[in-house]
């Protein structure tokens, strides 16, 4: 680990001995070193190459049961992503959707891995979209769960990204967020999603919310998101895109897939019934169903 790396690590970063120490698929973990950080990634599975890829404020933990569905038949890579869970968080500067987005494209050269699927949840469709464009990589088929693709509307958009910043710049804003985010605010929190999940979920969502460097990462990818240039870059997307739409999401609102189907040249929209924004928490075994069907119809072999 290189020394700034070191210093990062040391400066409040969650611990892997104490916090990890029952993290989902742990078995699965590494650490790996590239462009200056140090990942969590989790890897499992042998099959066509698939990408996960967690929204903001989550982490790998949230594919604990789809990733291993889905390893039976793709070769599955999980990061958390920088400053997020395991990972090493960037420079504020750099907190960027195009910064995270070559961040992933070094992790991805340094593990030799080039996915054949890419799927994101939430923001995470967001990153992966700003990759494909900027082709950065070449996948058959990017999946966007919930993807939040399109900027927030309205007074929200205004407000919204003006009030993470302004946290973000409050040095003492995460460790306040960190210190009142016991279990009980985190499950008010994720049902304002439109999603319930069991408690082993909501634990490992608690767990994070309190390290103030978790949640400085999160606020900081809220407050540099550009998601009005990605909305405009949409029509040259070079890969088909499959949107998958919990009916019940309170986060991303459902009918915003319609928008993106009319801005991205070949878009779909895959509906599904009764979960919310954190559908592939709710309903993995409906979620890698939908995931392999569109891997078989993108050509896809396994």
């Amino acid at each position: 680990m290189s020394a700034r790396s070191a210093a990062r690590v040391s400066a409040g970063r969650l611990s892997w001995a104490e916090s990890g120490h029952d993290w989902p698929n742990r078995e699965f973990s590494r650490f790996v070193e590239s462009g200056g950080l140090r990942w969590h990634v989790q890897r499992m599975g042998r099959g066509p190459k698939l990408l996960l890829i967690h929204g903001t404020g989550a982490g790998s933990h949230s594919w604990r049961a789809l990733a291993p569905m889905l390893a039976q038949r793709f070769e599955v890579t999980a990061p958390d992503l920088p400053g997020h869970a395991f990972s090493d968080p960037m420079a504020p500067g750099t907190l960027s959707l195009k910064g995270m987005a070559r961040a992933l494209e070094r992790l991805l050269t340094t593990l030799a891995f080039e996915p054949e699927i890419v799927v994101g949840h939430s923001a995470g469709a967001a990153i992966l979209a700003r990759m494909c464009i900027d082709r950065a990589i070449e996948p058959k088929i990017l999946v966007g769960l919930n993807g939040a693709l399109l900027p927030f509307e309205g007074m929200a958009g205004l407000i919204m990204p003006s009030m993470a910043k302004l946290l973000f710049l409050n040095p003492f804003a995460p460790r306040l967020f960190a210190w009142t985010a016991d279990r009980a605010a985190v499950s008010r929190l994720l049902r304002g999603t439109g999603s319930s999940i069991e408690p082993k979920g909501v634990d490992l969502y608690a767990r994070l919310f309190a390290d103030p460097g978790h949640v400085a990462s999160a606020l900081g990818m809220m407050a540099n998101w550009d998601l009005a240039t990605l909305a405009r870059d949409l029509p040259r997307l070079p890969v088909p895109l499959a949107l998958i739409v919990g009916r019940g999401d309170k986060a991303v609102p459902p009918a915003a897939a319609e928008k993106i189907r009319g801005l991205a040249p070949d878009a779909r929209i895959e509906t599904l019934r009764g979960v919310g924004h954190l559908a592939h928490e709710e309903a993995p075994d409906v979620v890698r169903d939908v995931i392999m069907r569109l891997a078989a119809e993108a050509g896809i072999f396994f």
